[in-house]
């Protein structure tokens, strides 16, 4: 019995890296969508995320399973709990790349798309961010996932700047709002895939250490 609750730990494991994998590929081939401009690649983006979210259901069902059936403890309760939360961040950072990638569709039909604006340096960071997090989870590097935490506030700062920017430029540049908004979008969803590298970070921190890092709760003790 032991060790068939091993191998389904294991299991879920496999099952949540190839998760972060699919997760990954479609938010770096959204970018490239956007950087290359490339249509085809925007929509293949926003077709694999079927895939991702059959995948994710596969994942709770395997979760609810384990608990059923197992009634795992201490350490092996914080794995399952933070393989379930972890499973629903990579579900929506999927989520994430096909938004972009619809907004890229939209923009690239503009000819006043002329600017990336801070996009690059956002991509840079969050896709960081996000192979941080997934690492920190399979080598349980509870340091790493720290390390993610810190980069958040950079991305907000970024975020902030590029709705400036584009505010500015429809007042003074004629940029069209339409354009505009697109970019922001862009923008916004970087941000919030960098959230969700936060909240997996978090949950590894939780893992390996038992502590709970969300909105700074060891700080406050």
């Amino acid at each position: 019995m032991e060790r068939h609750f091993e191998r389904e730990l294991d299991s879920l494991k496999t099952m949540l890296m190839k998760m972060g994998s699919m997760a990954e590929e479609n938010f770096h081939n959204a970018i490239k969508a956007l950087t290359e401009r490339n249509t085809l690649l925007a929509d293949e983006v926003i077709q694999n995320d079927q895939r991702v979210d059959a995948l994710e259901l596969e994942i709770d069902n395997a979760v609810v399973d384990i608990l059923a059936l197992q009634k795992p403890v201490a350490s092996d309760l914080r794995l399952i709990i933070a393989g379930l939360k972890i499973n629903n961040d990579l579900e929506r950072i999927s989520d994430h790349a096909v938004n972009i990638a619809q907004s890229v569709l939209t923009l690239l039909k503009s000819s006043a798309f002329t600017t990336y604006l801070e996009i690059p340096r956002m991509t840079d960071i969050s896709r960081s961010m996000l192979r941080d997090a997934l690492d920190s989870f399979l080598h349980l590097e509870p340091g790493k996932a720290r390390a993610v935490l810190t980069r958040d506030d950079q991305i907000d700062d970024l975020n902030r700047s590029n709705a400036l920017q584009v505010i500015g430029w429809i007042h003074e540049k004629n940029l069209p709002v339409e354009t505009g908004l697109d970019l922001i979008r862009i923008s916004r969803n970087l941000e919030r895939v960098a959230d969700l590298s936060t909240n997996i970070a978090e949950e590894v921190v939780f893992l390996t250490q038992a502590r709970v890092v969300k909105h700074h709760a060891d700080e406050k003790k």
